[in-house]
């Protein structure tokens, strides 16, 4: 654009055939407009390597997520379990780059998110790596944005299930009001 050339036809092709690699592509209206367009060749990112430990939680900031599932369980007296769950969540052509956190953090795994087609997911479940490893990695390397209300109620529902008071109903009960105030749930003033 800098150069006036998306002024022209050959321009205006070249925009829409990176367009039709980026994100979700092409809209039906663009492709009826250009039909013969050839999508530009996406470059493949190889040696992913992880510069350093803030540019995870700037990561993080943007695409992770700290989750709480509170399912049904026959095997608990309250009928309830909880799982705590760290998750980042990318298109899937990015696997190496989430690979690269199970390398970096020393657990959790990749696999594809079956609810998001085309899209794949580091996840950390095990308690004891949660508790061991991404809670220590975020106290030394804070999170700055809004995302730290939500790892603060997930360290916080850490806390409950380490002293084993998830078992008890008040504890249960605590644990459902934080979750209910986390991710899309939380209210901002």
């Amino acid at each position: 654009m800098k150069c006036k050339e998306h002024l022209t036809v050959e321009g205006l092709q070249k925009i829409v055939s990176i367009k039709a690699v980026l994100n979700k592509g092409l809209s039906e209206d663009l492709k009826a407009a250009f039909p013969d367009i050839v999508p530009s060749r996406r470059p493949q990112a190889s040696n992913i390597i992880i510069p350093d430990p803030n540019w995870i939680s700037g990561f993080v900031e943007a695409e992770g997520c700290f989750h709480i599932n509170v399912y049904r369980s026959l095997k608990s007296k309250q009928g309830y379990a909880v799982k705590l769950e760290f998750i980042i969540s990318q298109h899937n052509r990015d696997k190496q780059l989430l690979l690269s956190f199970t390398d970096y953090l020393g657990c959790g795994n990749y696999s594809n998110r079956p609810s998001r087609r085309m899209a794949g997911e580091f996840k950390v479940t095990k308690f004891k790596y949660v508790f061991e490893k991404i809670i220590p990695f975020f106290e030394k390397y804070p999170l700055i944005g809004i995302k730290k209300f939500d790892y603060r109620n997930f360290c916080e529902i850490a806390k409950i299930m380490e002293e084993k008071s998830h078992l008890t109903p008040e504890g249960l009960k605590k644990i459902k009001s934080l979750k209910s105030g986390m991710n899309t749930g939380r209210m901002y003033d």
